[in-house]
């Protein structure tokens, strides 16, 4: 064989290939519009997933999208965003999305996976998690301490809510969970759609509560117990897998950025994944 012809064939030219290809989208990290360059497992939102989402379902052979999920969740408007986007490519292209729940699939997490046609999880995924979550600090009594005043000047009777740096006041909290409620019906209203008479009829499958896969299997969170790996083998044998994952900008691969802000952004992604002992 010539130098030519050697060098050729290690150029990646398409030989005409019939193998159906099912492709494989990871979805790893907290879900939010803030991602920080600190943030070791990377985060997840419409912006970041966007391109990772048109090259997975582009393929002109394509046959199934597998969804390799492992997040604790986030912000609910960026789950929907991307769960809706899911949904939008899938419809178009005429194709099944299975999900795969890896470590953690929770809350937003969850919502994610309930855009795939079908949900698979280890026996001991965490899955689950449909509830809505606000968490805070009130530093009132630190800034009394050192002997601070804060001084908030608004037009509008509540344009102010919930300043930690003042008391919590009881109309604020009420309003809150005014919201939270709002929430939580929405994203019971899409589990309800996407899973339908998969659902069981338990009491606190929309508490807020989480479970290992195997139980999640018995309340109709997900539709079987198995791994991204065996199940695409069996189902796809002669599949090509294409595997297609968010690029990081720039700046976060580097790890540049407002320091102050990303370490804050880092240890509230930290305190997410700790709720499920990762």
């Amino acid at each position: 064989m010539s130098v030519t012809e050697k060098l050729t064939a290690r150029l990646p030219i398409n030989r005409g290939t019939t193998k159906p290809v099912v492709a494989v989208v990871k979805l790893h990290g907290v879900i939010t519009p803030t991602p920080s360059p600190l943030a070791a497992r990377g985060t997840i939102n419409i912006n970041t997933i966007e391109q990772a989402l048109t090259k997975a379902f582009d393929h002109d052979r394509l046959r199934a999208v597998a969804l390799a999920i492992n997040s604790p969740g986030g912000a609910p408007t960026q789950s929907a965003l991307v769960a809706e986007r899911i949904r939008e490519l899938a419809d178009r292209k005429k194709v099944r999305v299975i999900a795969f729940c890896e470590d953690v699939v929770a809350s937003g997490g969850y919502w994610l996976a309930c855009a795939a046609d079908e949900i698979y999880a280890h026996s001991s995924s965490l899955v689950g998690s449909i509830g809505v979550v606000t968490a805070g600090f009130g530093l009132n009594g630190l800034l009394e301490r050192f002997g601070v005043e804060r001084r908030v000047y608004t037009a509008g009777a509540h344009k102010v809510r919930l300043d930690p740096f003042q008391r919590e006041k009881d109309d604020d909290v009420e309003w809150l969970k005014g919201l939270q409620s709002q929430l939580h019906g929405q994203f019971v209203s899409w589990v309800k759609a996407r899973r339908g008479d998969r659902l069981a009829d338990h009491d606190d499958l929309f508490t807020g509560e989480v479970w290992t896969g195997a139980k999640a299997k018995e309340l109709g969170l997900v539709d079987d117990v198995g791994s991204l790996r065996a199940v695409l083998a069996e189902r796809y044998p002669e599949a090509e897998i294409s595997v297609a994952e968010p690029k990081r900008p720039l700046l976060a691969r580097l790890g540049i950025g407002g320091a102050a802000q990303s370490l804050l952004t880092a240890v509230e992604h930290r305190a997410l994944w700790s709720r499920y002992g990762l």
